[in-house]
């Protein structure tokens, strides 16, 4: 048995969940989100709780019930909550701008990088160097932290580069002298 997709998924006040024939619709006070249904997963909502049931114990079926579990839990999480990345430009002249739906990334390029965030994302800078990538759907947003990190991904001799807030580089030694 699957030990993810056995728990049920509360439904959290303010969040309705509409099932579908094949997909399932979240809608919250952040915005709306749908997740497909896979034909061997069936969703039953009652009582602020939903609850995925498989259709059979084979390996593939088995595999599906916690993944769209997992699915509906995120999309629940993201439209009361949402999600956020932080990332951290970190480099002498480095710095990061947001201009409406643009993000400007100066990044040690003889050149600024302009990067246009999908629709849903909405991004955030705390002073030059900090930016915050928020949204309600997660994978969405780890997506384009990861895509903005993919710049100028950290090196590991000074560091330089953009990185996430709680991310470790590990440093290595440079040339050794005489």
């Amino acid at each position: 048995m699957s030990r993810i997709g056995k728990k049920p998924v509360e439904i959290p006040s303010g969040v309705e969940v509409t099932v579908g024939a094949d997909v399932v619709s979240v809608k919250g006070p952040k915005g709306t989100i749908t997740t497909p249904v896979h034909p061997m997963v069936s969703f039953t909502v009652a009582d602020n709780v939903v609850e995925v049931k498989r259709s059979g114990d084979s390996r593939q079926e088995r595999a599906q019930h916690g993944l769209h579990r997992s699915l509906l839990a995120n999309c629940i999480e993201g439209v009361s909550k949402g999600f956020s990345k932080t990332l951290e430009v970190v480099g002498v002249g480095y710095k990061v701008n947001v201009q409406g739906k643009n993000i400007v990334l100066n990044v040690g390029f003889s050149h600024p990088v302009n990067y246009e965030l999908p629709a849903g994302i909405e991004a955030s800078a705390e002073g030059n160097t900090k930016l915050t990538i928020s949204g309600v759907d997660k994978q969405l947003v780890g997506e384009v932290a990861a895509q903005l990190r993919r710049v100028r991904p950290p090196e590991p001799y000074k560091g330089k580069g953009i990185k996430y807030i709680d991310e470790q580089i590990r440093r290595k030694a440079g040339k050794s002298g005489k």
